[in-house]
């Protein structure tokens, strides 16, 4: 569950600390005060999306760090142990910065991660749920989405649609080959003579650079060899060679030597420099040595040389390109051989399509099991939410090709009134009624969830009265056994949660901020008595709101 949350410089939050109990938990306040902006700092630090536009106005940037127990023997524990991201205390903690330019960073137990990483762990600790969520309902890709998240065969889903996908890439490579024949054969017959014509010429990749070292150098053999014999005459050979003079000079600084010991640094300086430069005689000799007049090899060279561009001007590439265009088209020679087998490729289509057929059959079965354990559990829970007689069901229709998303799509059906056919949600729910749809769904749904902590955003929108003393209940019975935070203008919603706070602005006179209070128990008859009565609270609005915390089992 959450335990501890920071947010400094967000939106209108200058710096909070705020510390979490189990249970469920509501926030309430005037609209505008900032109560959903704890939800999405909440939601940035669990890897959600930020920009700049999150910074309060004129600060470098915004921080926020939230710190959640981590459950023992949990999908999340494994996790952390693989990425080598586990902590000594038994703690998660995550935190998010992003300054004022929009770059955003992210540390997960003190190690800095990249935001995928800190979406995945969050993603195991907290499911939020947006105030407009069950407007994502009238969307089938949504619906179909929620069904699988509900009976845990997202993976399945993932692996179904990525084997569609190579059925699919199957199928075009056919249906190219049966259109293109003639186009393919022409352009394979092409590259079977330029293959055949570039591996003739056997050209490697690094022989290029060493063709024009080779070739300048036989090129310039008599200038090689009579600059190497210039310069031995001058070191070595000649009446003024370098090397003997060297050797008088340092055995001349040996004499003065006896006289002053100063000059011996110059003396082995001397003898120092004569060791290097008799090196370089011996270097030298061998390689005037190995120089040779090789007229034969240089034309042998110069042949190749000229066998190499003539190919690479022939195809408009570099000399030293050749290689990777005789790789490119080997590469494609070979697919066009493949193509210009239609049995073959049909081959490959019907096993591509058997693969995405047996996970996608299973995957059927398995929908079909949770479409209907889902919408008795959706339809029951509307009884409750004063849509007495009212029925959901998740129709799958069969989709006889296949897609993407399996072997069927899905629509969400459902009727008010038992005497009244199932249609499409889209088409008959009120908003009333939309939001109540939503919220039995979102409930249901998060009981089989295994993340600890429930956040919700005025999910309550569009309800009231005896109903909103329901979904209260309902929310309060969801956090007996994992914490739930919610958002709520509801006075019923808000007087059955275990706990409380008050979230309101605060303006100093040059600025807005957000502030949070913990409400005590009277103070909570106050705020539940501000959201039954408005600008005047009396003492009768205190007492209702009194017998409202009452009636939920909270201390007055």
């Amino acid at each position: 569950m959450l335990r501890h949350l920071t947010v400094r410089d967000f939106v209108i939050v200058d710096h909070l600390e705020l510390e979490f109990c189990a249970g469920f938990g509501a926030l309430t306040g005037e609209t505008g005060a900032g109560k959903s902006i704890l939800l999405d700092a909440l939601g940035l630090a669990l890897g959600g999306k930020g920009d700049a536009g999150v910074v309060r106005s004129g600060q470098a940037r915004a921080e926020i760090v939230a710190e959640f127990d981590l459950p023992a023997d949990s999908a999340l524990a494994a996790w952390l142990e693989e990425q080598s991201l586990t902590s000594e205390d038994g703690t998660v903690q995550m935190r998010r910065v992003i300054d004022s330019s929009g770059r955003s960073k992210a540390w997960l137990n003190g190690s800095p991660v990249v935001l995928g990483q800190l979406r995945a762990a969050g993603e195991l600790l907290a499911d939020i749920h947006g105030q407009h969520a069950h407007h994502a309902l009238l969307r089938s890709e949504a619906q179909l989405a929620l069904v699988d998240a509900h009976g845990g065969l997202s993976a399945d889903a993932v692996e179904v649609a990525r084997r569609f996908r190579v059925w699919m890439g199957a199928r075009k490579a056919r249906e190219a080959s049966e259109a293109g024949a003639a186009s393919s054969e022409r352009e394979r017959e092409l590259l079977t003579w330029q293959v055949t014509e570039l591996r003739e010429l056997a050209f490697e990749p690094d022989e290029w650079d060493a063709l024009n070292q080779e070739q300048a150098r036989l090129a310039h053999a008599a200038s090689l060899i009579e600059g190497s014999g210039e310069i031995l005459d001058g070191l070595a050979e000649g009446e003024l060679a370098l090397v003997s003079l060297l050797e008088r000079l340092a055995g001349r600084a040996a004499d003065m030597r006896q006289y002053d010991a100063r000059v011996g640094d110059v003396e082995d300086l001397l003898r120092g420099a004569g060791i290097q430069l008799d090196e370089a005689v011996h270097a030298l000799r061998r390689y005037r040595d190995r120089l040779d007049l090789d007229p034969q090899r240089l034309t042998e060279v110069d042949q190749r040389i000229q066998a190499v561009t003539a190919l690479a001007r022939k195809h408009r590439c570099a000399p030293a390109d050749l290689p990777a265009l005789l790789a490119e088209s080997d590469a494609r020679l070979a697919q066009l051989t493949r193509q210009s087998d239609p049995e073959a490729l049909a081959r490959e289509e019907a096993a591509a399509q058997e693969a995405f057929l047996a996970v996608a059959r299973p995957l059927s079965v398995a929908r079909k099991q949770v479409a209907s354990a889902l919408s008795a559990a959706v339809t029951e829970a509307m009884q409750t939410l004063a849509m007495a007689g009212a029925r959901f069901e998740v129709c799958l229709a069969t989709e006889v090709a296949g897609a993407a998303t399996g072997l069927e799509r899905v629509e969400f059906l459902v009727t008010a009134n038992a005497s009244q056919p199932l249609r499409p949600l889209s088409k008959v729910a009120s908003g009333g009624e939309l939001s109540r749809i939503g919220l039995a769904i979102q409930v249901i749904t998060s009981r089989n969830a295994a993340t600890p902590t429930l956040l919700f955003d005025e999910v309550d929108v569009g309800i009231g009265g005896r109903v909103a003393e329901i979904v209260g209940r309902l929310l309060r019975q969801l956090g007996s056994d994992r914490q739930v935070l919610c958002v709520t203008h509801l006075p019923q919603v808000a007087a059955q949660a275990n706990w409380q706070w008050s979230i309101a602005k605060d303006n100093d006179g040059d600025e807005t901020l957000s502030r949070v209070m913990v409400l005590t128990p009277t103070e909570r008859i106050e705020e539940i008595a501000r959201m039954l009565g408005g600008v005047q609270i009396t003492d009768t609005t205190r007492s209702h709101a009194a017998e409202m915390l009452a009636a939920a089992g909270n201390p007055v």
